[in-house]
């Protein structure tokens, strides 16, 4: 699952008040889809719609993924130690992995439940109640989807956004439920019901597997393009005369965390005090910015003369080209090995850099 870079306010929030707000938003969810389930619940037993109780066995999936995020969000925010260097981050996307299963698992019984209805005819009662009841738990749902994903995405937390996207799939599903029965209730044709729960299961089983697909992604921590265009930018927007080329750059996620590194080129001549200082103070600008919420690493390579023509460093004293024009680091050539042309000290190119 991707996630968007930070707003500016939240960059600067601490990262234990962002905890907090991460675990909030789960116990809203937690304690808002527990209320829904008994209203969903309720409207079944009035009813016996194969389509309401539908309904309810997603919501049961989404208490029990509420629970599970409260967990993973408390663990998440644990400080990284001996053990997790990298932090505790990474249980986030387990738990989107669970929920994701979760909802395919409730996919599957309503597939099941709908087919068995249809072969045994189903028998409906206070259509009217059913529908009023639905109506009602799906604006909360929409309401409480929007909350979850604007919060996971604010504080960039992937349980919050599964939870979210999970929860606005319920509320699909109860507007499916609801054209269901209006459609029972105006034509009188009762079997739409139970076709109309097995729409809804289908849909149900897609979610979940993209759910699960985008977990598994960041367990695996697969590329993620916004993410890297994001550090490039910033990159060259905070970049100082000496600071050449990037290339090898890396970046993974783990909860609220990103993790980069990247390898810098940088006039050879310089001394190891003068390259730390200068990537230091780039890793400084960048990381005060919203583009990334961790660390950066960087490793610094010597330029060879390989890059006069757009070095902008003054008085260089081992330019063997004219300085042409400043060339803006672009996404493709950071994150591949250097492939430029090295010159010999009489200007002539030599071997593809290691």
């Amino acid at each position: 699952m991707t996630l968007p870079p930070l707003s500016p306010d939240s960059a600067t929030a601490p990262s234990g008040a962002s905890d907090g707000l991460r675990v909030r938003a789960a116990l809203v969810s937690l304690v808002i889809g527990a209320a829904l389930l008994g209203v969903k619940f309720v409207a079944y037993v009035h009813t016996g719609s194969s389509a309401i109780l539908s309904d309810a066995l997603e919501s049961i999936i989404n208490v029990v993924a509420a629970l599970f995020a409260v967990f993973g969000l408390r663990f998440a925010s644990q400080p990284a130690d001996q053990e997790h260097p990298y932090g505790h981050g990474k249980i986030e996307y387990f738990s989107a992995v669970f929920e994701g299963g979760l909802i395919a698992f409730a996919a599957v019984l309503i597939v099941w439940y709908a087919i068995a209805e249809l072969i045994r005819g189903p028998e409906l009662a206070r259509l009217e109640l059913g529908l009023a009841l639905t109506v009602a738990a799906g604006a909360v749902n929409a309401l409480l989807g929007w909350y979850l994903i604007g919060e996971g995405r604010r504080h960039r937390s992937i349980t919050l956004v599964a939870d979210g996207k999970h929860v606005l799939a319920d509320f699909q599903t109860s507007a499916g439920v609801v054209v269901g029965l209006g459609l029972v209730r105006l034509t009188g044709i009762s079997w739409i019901d139970p076709v109309a729960a097995l729409l809804v299961g289908v849909n149900l089983g897609f979610t979940g597997w993209r759910l699960v697909r985008e977990a598994a992604g960041g367990l695996l921590d697969e590329g993620d393009p916004q993410l890297l265009n994001g550090l490039v930018a910033e990159l060259e927007r905070n970049r100082t005369p000496g600071i050449i080329r990037v290339h090898r750059l890396r970046a993974i996620r783990s909860g609220r965390e990103t993790h980069a590194d990247a390898h810098v080129f940088v006039p050879e001549f310089w001394t190891v005090e003068q390259a730390h200082d200068a990537v230091g103070e780039l890793e400084r600008r960048v990381l005060a910015t919203p583009a990334l919420d961790g660390e950066l690493v960087f490793h610094v390579d010597p330029c060879q003369r390989a890059f006069c023509a757009s070095c902008d460093l003054p008085a260089c004293p081992v330019r063997v080209a004219p300085y042409e024009g400043r060339v803006p680091f672009a996404i493709d050539e950071a994150i591949a090995e250097p492939r430029l042309p090295l010159a010999d000290e009489s200007g002539g190119a030599t071997a593809p850099a290691p």
